[in-house]
């Protein structure tokens, strides 16, 4: 059950974070750190897998209106220069430092701190579906990187991005096969790379 709990608890204000996008074969990805009111909670967060694409955009919209929200992304090229672990912590840290205010303290799902955070930072396995303000980030995180995919699709129209968001289907293979690989895609990523190794590239 989501809890506001681990705020409580901590040092405020207090921010969750999470990210949208390690898996994807092209695009950014995305992090979101986000700082609740307690007095002003949107009704129904949850993790954003849980939710309906209507039911994010909704709460996406409360939460822009209620909640002290960052976003950072780090991009495809940064992936491959860093590898996606540590462009996640990049995304992570600039998420941070887009918030309007620092935060006494970081609730971060996953189960690792990244370096580099400037104030007490906790990892929280499955935080996403059990601290509020790491839901509020996932669903922030996720509506943000589905935009931006969206976005980019009108670029690179053929390999589906404003449906699959740069995931791996069976659509997007065919795509990458029949017209190559965009500067937006993650050439360290092993489908990716081997295509570019059969084509010679």
């Amino acid at each position: 059950m989501l809890d506001f709990a681990a705020e409580r608890a901590g040092v405020m204000p207090c921010a969750g974070i999470d990210e949208a996008g390690r898996g994807p074969w092209a695009g950014p990805v995305v992090a979101a750190a986000v700082v609740l009111d307690p007095a002003r909670l949107p009704p129904g967060l949850d993790d954003s897998k849980k939710l309906t694409a209507a039911r994010r955009a909704v709460l996406f919209d409360a939460l822009t209106t209620v909640a002290a929200i960052g976003v950072g992304r780090a991009e495809a090229d940064e992936i491959d220069a860093l590898g996606i672990l540590l462009a996640n912590d990049l995304a992570m840290r600039r998420a941070l430092a887009a918030l309007p205010g620092p935060p006494a303290r970081v609730l971060i799902d996953g189960n690792r701190v990244p370096p580099g955070l400037p104030c007490a930072a906790e990892a929280v396995v499955r935080g996403d579906g059990s601290v509020l303000s790491i839901a509020a980030a996932s669903i922030v995180a996720k509506v943000t990187r589905d935009r931006i995919m969206a976005a980019l699709a009108l670029d690179f129209p053929h390999y589906g991005w404003e449906h699959n968001a740069g995931y791996g289907t069976a659509a997007h293979r065919a795509a990458l096969l029949q017209h190559g690989v965009t500067p937006l895609h993650r050439r360290s990523f092993a489908p990716i790379h081997k295509m570019l190794c059969e084509c010679g590239t």
